[in-house]
C-alpha cells in the first residue's frame, strides 16, 4: 500500500537533514522547537495512514487524535510550550519510547509507506540520553525550586502558559529513571506520586505492584525498615506469589528484630528525636553551602542587599562621559549591585536585534562546553546545560554594530575581546557557580587566545523568563533577573589585575520559558590607556 501522503515523505526527509546535524536536544530549547514540527508532520503522515486501514488501526487512530490535538497547540508556540519542562519531558519520553512503541504495533506491513518512513527517520530522534537528560531536568527543578512531585504532576508551575499534567506512566519513567541512577530518594518521590494517582482511579497500564516494587526498594535503601515492609506487605496483599516480595517481607522483618534488639542493649542517645533513615536522607539531600545559597538566591530568597545600601543605587541616563553616540540619546542605566559593581542597561538592544541573532545561531548551537581542569580541554558537564554559538562581527552588520555599542558604552577595546557567544538553555537550562575570568592556579586558561584575562563581562537578555533562571552571585547574596532588551555588565578583574572572587555567579535553573542570552567577554590587552592599571591589589 502506498503513502496517501507522499509530500509527507519529502518534507520529512528535508526537515531530518537538518535535525541529524542536532544532538542532546534536552539542552536547548531552541532545537528542541523543530521537534514539535517532526512530531506534527509524523502525525499528519500517521493520520493518512490510518484512513487506509482504519479498522485494523482503531487504537492507532485514538494515538494520532491526542498527538495531534497537542501538536497542533504546541506548534502555535512552541518556545513557550517546551518552556513548561513537563512539556519538554514528555516530548522526549514520546519521540524516544512511545513511538518505538507504536512502530512495533503497527509493524505488520513492512512495504507500508508511513511504517518504512517512520521506521527510517526514528535513527535522527532524541535519544535515551535525551530522555534521561529532561528527566534529571525535572528533578532539577525540583529540588532547587522546592517543588513537590504533586505540583509538578499537575503541571501547575508559576508562569505556566500550557498547563501539562503528567499521567501514572510519567511519574513511573522519572522514578524508574532516578532508580537507573541510584537515586533512591527521587525514585521514592515519584513512585509515592505514581501510587498517588493510582488510588485516586486513574487509569494506567502500570499496575500498583510494579510502582510498589520499585517503591518498598527505594525506601529500604534509604534505611526505612519499616516503610520498606509496610509497602511489602501491601505488595503481597495484590499478589500473594511475588517471589522477590516473599523474600523481602523476611529479610525486612530479620532486620528490624534486629535492630529492635540492638536498640534494647543500648542506652539511650539524649536528643535524639529523627528516626536512622530521616537523618539519612537529611543528610544525602543537605547540600553544600554555596549550593544551599546559590538554590536560595535563585528562589528569590537570600538576597543580601540592605535598605541602606539600597539608597545607594540609582537609575541615571548615561552617555558614558559624553560620548558623540549617545550625548543626545543617552541609555537608561541602572545600578543593580554595589560590590561587585553590576549595573543593567535598558532597552538596550530591539527586537529586531534579538531576532536577527537568533537567527544566526540556531543552526550553529552546539552544546556548551566547560574547561576540564585535570586534562585542560574542552568537554560537556550536566553543570552546565545549554547550547552556544559564537558570531563574529564581520558575518552581519547586525553583530558589528553590537559589538560597537558594547564599545562605545563601557569604553574598552573589543578588537580583543571574544566574539559574541549565543546560548539557549534546555530543559531547567543552567550553569552551576563558576567564574568568567582565570585564576592564579589556571595561568594557561587563555594563553591561546594571547590577549589575557577575561577583564570584564557584558550579558545580554533576549527573552523574557516566566520563572527562574536568574543569574546570581552566591558569594555576595545578589540575583539579577532577566528581562528582554536588558544587558548586565561587571568587571571580573579589579584595575591591578587581580581577580575580584566576588563576581563568581551562576546561571539558575530555567524553571517555565525559554531563555536566550548573548555575552562578550572583554579581555585585559588593549585596555592599558581605557582603564589603567591600579596599584592597590584590590581597588
Amino acid at each position: 500500500m502506498e503513502l496517501g501522503c507522499p509530500w509527507c515523505v519529502l518534507v520529512l526527509s528535508s526537515l531530518f537533514q537538518t535535525l541529524s546535524a542536532h544532538s542532546d536536544f534536552f539542552t536547548s530549547i531552541g532545537h528542541m522547537t523543530d521537534l514539535l514540527y517532526t512530531e506534527k508532520d509524523l502525525v499528519t503522515s500517521l493520520k493518512d495512514y490510518i484512513r487506509a486501514e482504519e479498522k485494523k488501526l482503531e487504537q492507532v487512530k485514538h494515538w494520532a487524535e491526542k498527538l495531534d490535538s497537542l501538536t497542533t497547540t504546541a506548534t502555535l508556540d512552541p518556545e513557550g510550550f517546551l518552556g513548561h519542562p513537563v512539556n519538554a519531558f514528555k516530548l522526549m519520553k514520546r519521540l524516544n519510547t512511545e513511538w518505538g512503541d507504536l512502530e512495533n504495533l503497527v509493524l505488520q506491513d513492512t512495504s507500508d509507506g508511513f511504517i518504512s518512513n517512520l521506521t527510517l527517520q526514528r535513527q535522527h530522534f532524541p535519544t535515551d540520553e535525551d530522555q534521561t537528560g529532561a528527566a534529571k531536568a525535572l528533578l532539577r527543578l525540583q529540588d532547587t525550586y522546592r517543588l513537590d512531585a504533586n505540583t509538578i504532576s499537575t503541571g501547575d508551575l508559576p508562569g505556566v502558559t500550557y498547563k501539562s499534567p503528567m499521567t501514572v506512566e510519567d511519574c513511573y519513567e522519572l522514578g524508574k529513571i532516578a532508580y537507573t541512577e541510584v537515586d533512591y530518594y527521587h525514585t521514592e518521590l515519584w513512585m509515592v506520586q505514581a501510587l498517588k494517582q493510582l488510588d485516586q482511579g486513574e487509569e494506567s497500564s502500570i499496575d500498583n505492584v510494579l510502582v510498589l516494587d520499585y517503591l518498598s526498594y527505594s525506601v529500604y535503601q534509604q534505611g526505612e525498615l519499616e516503610r520498606a515492609l509496610e509497602f511489602t506487605k501491601r505488595l503481597l496483599s495484590l499478589d500473594p506469589e511475588h517471589q522477590r516480595a516473599n523474600g523481602n517481607l523476611k529479610y525486612f522483618e530479620f532486620q528490624l528484630e534486629k535492630q529492635r534488639k540492638e536498640s534494647a542493649d543500648e542506652p539511650p542517645k539524649q536528643g535524639r528525636n529523627e528516626t536512622e533513615g530521616a537523618l539519612r536522607k537529611k543528610r544525602f539531600r543537605e547540600p553544600l553551602p554555596e549550593r544551599k545559597m546559590y538554590e536560595k538566591l535563585c528562589r528569590g530568597e537570600g538576597i543580601r542587599m540592605t535598605p541602606r545600601r539600597q539608597s545607594r543605587l540609582f537609575c541615571r541616563y548615561y552617555d558614558n562621559h559624553r560620548n558623540p553616540w549617545y550625548l543626545l540619546g543617552p541609555v537608561k542605566q541602572e545600578d543593580e549591585w554595589d560590590r561587585p559593581y553590576i549595573v543593567r542597561y535598558h532597552d538596550i538592544i530591539s527586537h529586531s536585534e534579538i531576532e536577527k541573532v537568533k537567527e544566526l545561531a540556531k543552526p550553529r548551537l552546539r552544546r556548551a562546553t566547560v574547561h576540564d581542569p585535570k586534562t585542560g580541554k574542552l568537554t560537556t558537564a550536566m553543570y552546565r546545560v545549554s547550547k552556544s554559538a559564537w558570531l563574529t562581527g564581520y558575518e552581519h552588520p547586525v553583530v558589528d554594530k553590537i559589538n560597537q555599542r558594547i564599545e562605545d558604552l563601557t569604553g574598552l577595546e573589543m578588537d580583543t575581546a571574544e566574539e559574541l557567544q549565543v546560548a539557549n538553555y534546555g530543559v531547567a537550562g543552567q550553569y552551576e557557580p563558576h567564574f568568567d575570568f582565570g585564576r592564579k592556579d589556571e595561568p594557561d586558561a587563555f594563553k591561546e587566545l594571547g590577549t589575557g584575562n577575561r577583564i570584564a563581562t557584558w550579558l545580554f537578555y533576549m527573552t523574557d523568563v516566566a520563572a527562574g533562571g536568574a543569574t546570581v552571585f552566591p558569594d555576595v547574596g545578589a540575583a539579577v533577573w532577566p528581562k528582554k532588551g536588558t544587558a548586565v555588565f561587571w568587571y571580573n578583574l579589579f584595575p591591578s589585575g587581580e581577580g575580584d572572587y566576588s563576581t563568581r555567579h551562576a546561571a539558575c535553573p530555567v524553571l517555565v520559558g525559554n531563555k536566550w542570552v548573548s555575552n562578550k567577554w572583554i579581555h585585559e590587552r588593549g585596555q592599558e590607556f581605557r582603564r589603567p592599571c591600579g596599584l592597590v591589589e584590590t581597588e
